[in-house]
């Protein structure tokens, strides 16, 4: 992978060079902006370790451009949860004149002015995974979320026959890519009336507070059918419960959590999961400068989701050791791919 990025970005700094300031093709992208630039990663937090490697993926990537000529510096902030302390990073991103701002938005809409000011100020603006309702950015990159809670739904409703009690376990509430996992299901939910939902949770993506919520839920609710889990370190959390209490385990959705894969091997599971890519940052990084080198980007970059099943968690497992213990099995990437993501 990293051989293939380099020689990508050494002809990238080749063209850079020869044409001088970047013909800024791509939306937000004005002003004398040449190589080599500073990008700004404007995180929501970095604690769960989903965010960790994500950030390991922005900053190699970050790297390999640096060694190319194509970047200076990467500016990181933490705004550790708080959506006006990401705000006031942001705004002293734009005040620094970055060339581009890389985000996870911690709010869907308070986001909006600060996003809007900076692709007016002329910076490319790149946002994935919890997107913000402006489209006052240089492009957005995600999976579909409305088409993962509707998969998971429906091999949930499959597997139940269509009837059951279900606990519904979402990651936290204001949070883009949460909410339209959960509003992507209702339909599904809706088209299956004997699927009762017992209740519904909302928690941070970590394995913890997850499984406290779950300890609750099994002490109030002593049938349970089935759990609509739209995230991978909530499932870990909610099978750790189900086994501590001594309860069956029942069928369940999730993530590649390399924790709830194990725990799907170990215990037998009936269970389906899917991947929001960690990759998805390093994607945002290199889409942002292909923008300010003149490339003409789309305004939405979709990236497919895979199926994880009975027939592939294997080949995901077969790849732990070389993921964190508590971190996500995601899969490879390459320049390939990335272009080929970019081009659609």
């Amino acid at each position: 992978m990293q051989k293939a990025l380099k020689a990508a970005v050494a002809v990238g700094c080749f063209l850079a060079l020869s044409t001088g300031i970047a013909s800024a093709a791509a939306n937000c992208v004005k002003g004398d902006r040449k190589a080599p630039y500073t990008i700004g990663w404007a995180n929501i937090y970095s604690v769960p370790t989903w965010m960790k490697q994500t950030e390991g993926t922005i900053s190699a990537e970050g790297e390999e451009l640096k060694k190319a000529g194509l970047v200076k510096k990467l500016m990181i902030t933490d705004a550790q949860g708080n959506a006006q302390t990401q705000i006031q990073q942001i705004q002293s991103m734009i005040d620094a004149n970055v060339d581009a701002i890389v985000v996870i938005a911690g709010s869907s809409n308070a986001l909006d002015r600060v996003i809007s000011d900076a692709c007016d100020k002329g910076i490319a603006v790149v946002n994935f995974d919890s997107l913000v309702n402006t489209d006052k950015v240089t492009a957005k990159i995600n999976t579909d979320s409305g088409e993962w809670g509707r998969a998971a739904a429906t091999w949930l409703s499959d597997k139940l026959g269509g009837k059951g009690k279900i606990i519904v376990m979402n990651g936290p509430a204001g949070i883009s890519v949460s909410d339209d996992r959960r509003k992507g299901a209702q339909p599904v939910l809706d088209a299956n009336p004997g699927l009762h939902i017992l209740t519904e949770t909302n928690t941070e993506y970590n394995v913890a507070p997850a499984q406290e919520a779950m300890t609750s839920l099994l002490f109030a609710n002593p049938e349970i059918d089935g759990v609509l889990s739209l995230g991978g370190s909530l499932s870990a959390g909610a099978v750790m419960a189900f086994d501590r209490q001594g309860r069956d385990q029942v069928p369940i959705t999730g993530e590649n959590a390399r924790q709830f894969l194990e725990l799907w091997k170990e215990k037998d599971l009936k269970a389906w999961a899917t991947m929001q890519p960690n990759w998805l940052g390093a994607l945002s990084v290199y889409t942002a400068v292909q923008a300010l080198e003149g490339k003409n980007v789309p305004a939405f970059i979709k990236v497919p989701l895979p199926v994880i099943d009975d027939t592939s968690v294997k080949g995901y497992l077969d790849r732990a050791d070389k993921f964190p213990a508590d971190g996500y099995i995601y899969s490879d990437y390459d320049k390939a791919l990335f272009d080929k993501l970019i081009a659609q």
